[in-house]
């Protein structure tokens, strides 16, 4: 199984149809940032897009897109995981967008209490599949996916806290343009591919031929 993973398109997806043209895939993941602040409008043009492939979207919102974007995903012909979860096959998969409090008092906002509670609550709908994937626009403090050129570290407390508890398979998150990286917590493989602007999305290749040596295999690859 092949899942693309996408962040921060920030209404400028022409890269991704193009990739899609000619790399079919099984799966597509969207982290966040659809839009940059809006309107509701775009990012349902955006998702209608991405999803004529015939191909399972899933997203999130991010905190630069609109708040009304927040519950209304499901006006396009994507799949809002935004505190919920699906399961495809062996696979659990669980979103939560928008990002931890920033300085720029963007949109979409929340709190690291709500943040862990309802990220929590739907880590454990899925956490007796054998592969899951905690879907977060924002990453986890303290890797390598959350540092500003400054050498900051903005991720969210209550994302790591959650990956520590539950270690999921992979967190695919973004939110911080300049940390494309990928790190480890624990078992959890973390991945934030950076922004499609700059051409970067992270493939994701599942085997479970050999059900007792499944392999996950993420990779952040330029298109």
């Amino acid at each position: 199984m092949k899942i693309l993973a996408v962040s921060d398109i920030h209404g400028k997806h022409t890269k991704i149809i193009a990739y899609l043209n000619k790399n079919p895939v099984d799966l597509i993941i969207l982290t966040g940032d659809i839009t940059n602040f809006g309107p509701c409008e775009l990012a349902e043009e955006i998702l209608n897009e991405i999803s004529s492939f015939d191909t399972p979207v899933l997203a999130i919102p991010g905190n630069c897109d609109p708040i009304d974007l927040y519950g209304n995903i499901e006006n396009s012909r994507a799949i809002n995981i935004h505190g919920t979860s699906v399961t495809i096959k062996n696979i659990g998969i669980c979103g939560f967008g928008g990002s931890n409090p920033t300085p720029f008092n963007t949109p979409l906002e929340f709190d690291e209490i709500e943040i862990y509670n309802e990220a929590k609550k739907v880590m454990d709908s899925i956490k007796d599949n054998e592969i899951t994937l905690f879907v977060t626009h924002a990453p986890p403090i303290g890797t390598k996916t959350d540092i500003l050129p400054s050498g900051d570290h903005v991720g969210s407390e209550s994302i790591r806290r959650v990956i520590e508890e539950y270690q999921p398979s992979l967190n695919l998150c973004g939110h911080i343009h300049e940390s494309m990286a990928m790190d480890e917590i624990g078992k959890t493989t973390v991945v934030n591919p950076g922004m499609l602007k700059d051409g970067h999305v992270c493939l994701i290749t599942i085997d479970d031929s050999d059900e007792e040596n499944i392999k996950i295999t993420p990779e952040i690859i330029e298109i």
